[in-house]
């Protein structure tokens, strides 16, 4: 999506990839699912589980299982519509374990101003076959150009299903990479970006931290309140998604409602 200056941007805001009260309208665990295309990339070196640690483990196998019904109600079109992008999760481990690097978008943007996302984009030509390769390098791509990240440190592990986001005719990849060699990130233009931040896992599986937001639509999703923001829509639906199916999730009160205004 555009943010007004031309540059096209993941989704991140009142677009979901949850059900209601953050569940998947199919949410009866994992499933074995077709993955093709990640047998192509590892038989190119681009995606591998080498070397990972061991707490990642939970994670591998809900990639490898996960179908995309259990993600989202709103799947790619049949006829290949929509416009190409990447998301990439990025796990790495910190002072207090385990982490995800997550951004703010800038107060000014036009779209999803202020709001916490994974960093990505759209596809460019350059990034290749959006059906094989073309993902992962624009997900590395879009995380080096708005955190600063260096990709040389980045082990990409695997892809989740693409999922639709219909109010803007995205299709996006989430890339799920290790941070296995950090790298110094910031805010490379403050006109799109107002902070890079990492949350550590514990925080976001702690249920004091969990709530459910209403959209002015009606439509609730889960939400997560770390690090002084409130990570919702799109990016909070897909971490809540792979929460559940790696097994850490934790008992939370889906009753607990917080605005979408919450701490402004």
């Amino acid at each position: 999506m555009s943010d007004g200056t031309g540059r096209e941007h993941a989704p991140a805001g009142h677009e979901h990839a949850q059900d209601d009260h953050g569940s998947a309208p199919d949410d009866h665990g994992p499933a074995p699912a077709p993955r093709g295309g990640h047998h192509a990339l590892t038989a190119q070196g681009l995606l591998t589980a080498e070397g990972l640690p061991e707490w990642l483990t939970p994670v591998t196998r809900a990639v490898e299982t996960v179908r995309p019904d259990q993600l989202s109600r709103f799947l790619p079109p049949e006829s290949g519509a929509g416009r190409q992008s990447a998301v990439l999760i990025l796990f790495g481990e910190g002072a207090r374990g385990p982490e995800l690097l997550l951004m703010e978008r800038a107060s000014s943007l036009r779209s999803h101003a202020g709001q916490p996302s994974f960093p990505g984009g759209a596809l460019d030509p350059e990034d290749g076959d959006p059906r094989v390769e073309g993902p992962l390098r624009a997900a590395l791509r879009e995380a080096e150009e708005e955190t600063g990240l260096d990709p040389s440190g980045v082990q990409l592990f695997g892809v989740l299903p693409s999922l639709f986001i219909p109010v803007s005719d995205f299709v996006v990849t989430p890339v799920l990479g290790w941070w296995r060699a950090p790298s110094p990130v910031g805010v490379v233009d403050p006109a799109e970006t107002a902070r890079v931040f990492t949350v550590p896992v514990a925080d976001l599986t702690d249920p004091a931290n969990r709530a459910t937001t209403v959209h002015p639509s009606g439509h609730k999703g889960a939400a997560f309140l770390v690090e002084s923001a409130l990570v919702w829509g799109f990016t909070a639906g897909v971490i809540d998604r792979l929460l559940h199916y790696a097994g850490w999730e934790l008992p939370w009160d889906r009753d607990r409602q917080v605005p979408l205004d919450w701490g402004s």
